[in-house]
């Protein structure tokens, strides 16, 4: 190989921006108010882990309420059940925070502050990059994954799809 060859191959490609990003939707039923002495070590926990997940390589967005640091006010699945919903690059980067970082820790916690769901409670699925979904999709994708169990239109991680298999342009 001569050392035009070696310098060429030293040259990383170009990388183009993803085509499509990863949406993240939880439901969460409360044991207790949030306002409840039982529940004051979770949502002294949710500033900190919020801001965990923003500077998290892959992060692109998460639901906030207007006027607060997060989303515990909207109330779309019942009144004791707060939602989690966010956007990430890929399903690596959003294992990566949720397994093996300090957010591990509150999902171990999670029993002291949450019902048992007997149904799915978490549902993954494909867009666009650029696309902010709606609170409105991510219940229907939930209620897909309720009803007819995992496809390329809603998953989890243990039967994931990939972005292809859900009918997006490979990148």
């Amino acid at each position: 190989m001569t050392d035009d060859h070696r310098a060429a191959a030293a040259v990383p490609a170009r990388t183009e921006p993803p085509r499509h990003h990863l949406a993240q939707f939880n439901v969460a039923t409360l044991l207790r108010p949030l306002d409840d002495p039982g529940t004051a070590e979770f949502v002294a926990l949710l500033d900190p882990v919020n801001a965990l997940a923003d500077a998290a390589p892959g992060f692109v967005w998460r639901l906030v309420e207007e006027g607060r640091p997060d989303a515990t006010g909207m109330r779309p699945a019942g009144d004791d059940v707060i939602v989690n919903f966010s956007v990430w690059e890929s399903a690596d980067a959003l294992w990566e925070f949720v397994y093996r970082s300090p957010h591990l820790e509150t999902m171990r916690r999670r029993r002291e502050w949450f019902r048992r769901h007997v149904e799915a409670h978490l549902v993954l699925w494909w867009i666009p990059a650029g696309h902010v979904p709606t609170v409105e999709e991510a219940m229907e994708r939930l209620a897909l994954l309720r009803t007819r169990g995992p496809s390329p239109r809603a998953f989890t991680f243990a039967s994931s799809f990939t972005a292809e298999e859900a009918g997006l342009a490979p990148v």
